[in-house]
């Protein structure tokens, strides 16, 4: 594989929803071995984007490219090559964390031993072993989107897309999930993570786009785009609407 090809590459993109066009076009390049934040207020299209990229909505225009193939021309081959984590996570939640699971790599047409060790590897790694036999519907916020972060590692995809994976995460989970995501690129994979926390998304990653309104309005390296500030001022910046609090004058406790 040419290292030289992105990981990701997004052409032209559109897509519109009625009388709203919630992507305008963008156009991204994600290399290869990358950690990649993608950063915007709510709704600004990151979703519709990440889900156009990923196979799960198809756009108006424009191509999705995946380690040089194009996503819609091989959708079986390009998608055996994705880890995803969507937004607003929706499981087979009367399975177990272990079955859950199992059935992700199965149906990945894996060995079912090999399946089994990596199921019990992910629960392990993402402190769900004692859950492992509770019915996901059971599960609470945080630990349903570490077992669906689990069933998108189960098959070790070339590219992870992720959708607010530290969303109801706690502190710890966040920290072993970061571990787990920064020894995955050491080795050579690409991480695409969406984020509201510029903090963590500037510690993390290494390079960032800033989405708004549909439009890209920055990307490349962290450093790059922040330009010598943090990367929550030179967002501020770029996205504007920063409200006054001067007709609050009467918030006072004294």
């Amino acid at each position: 594989m040419d290292s030289g090809v992105p990981a990701l590459a997004l052409r032209g993109l559109w897509k519109k929803f009625g009388d709203t066009i919630a992507v305008h076009g963008i156009s991204l390049d994600v290399p290869r071995g990358s950690f990649y934040g993608v950063v915007g207020p709510n709704g600004a299209g990151k979703t519709t984007t990440l889900s156009m990229a990923t196979g799960l909505l198809r756009p108006d225009a424009g191509t999705v490219a995946v380690h040089g193939r194009d996503l819609w021309s091989e959708p079986d081959a390009v998608k055996r090559t994705l880890g995803v984590l969507p937004d607003g996570v929706r499981l087979f939640d009367r399975l177990t964390g272990a079955q859950l699971i199992t059935y992700a790599g199965l149906l990945r047409g894996m060995d079912r031993d090999v399946v089994a060790q990596r199921t019990d590897d992910l629960l392990a790694a993402l402190d769900l072993t004692d859950a492992a036999g509770r019915l996901v519907v059971d599960y609470s916020a945080g630990m349903t989107k570490k077992v669906a972060l689990a069933t998108a590692l189960v098959h070790a995809p070339e590219l992870l897309v992720l959708d607010e994976p530290f969303e109801a995460v706690d502190p710890v989970s966040a920290a072993n999930i970061r571990d787990i995501l920064t020894a995955y690129v050491r080795t050579g994979g690409t991480v695409i993570v969406s984020s509201h926390v510029m903090d963590l998304v500037q510690r993390m990653c290494d390079h960032v786009a800033v989405v708004a309104a549909g439009h890209v309005l920055a990307a490349g390296t962290v450093d790059e785009v922040r330009a010598g500030d943090s990367l929550e001022d030179r967002f501020v910046e770029l996205v504007g609407g920063r409200q006054s609090t001067e007709g609050l004058a009467w918030l006072r406790t004294s």
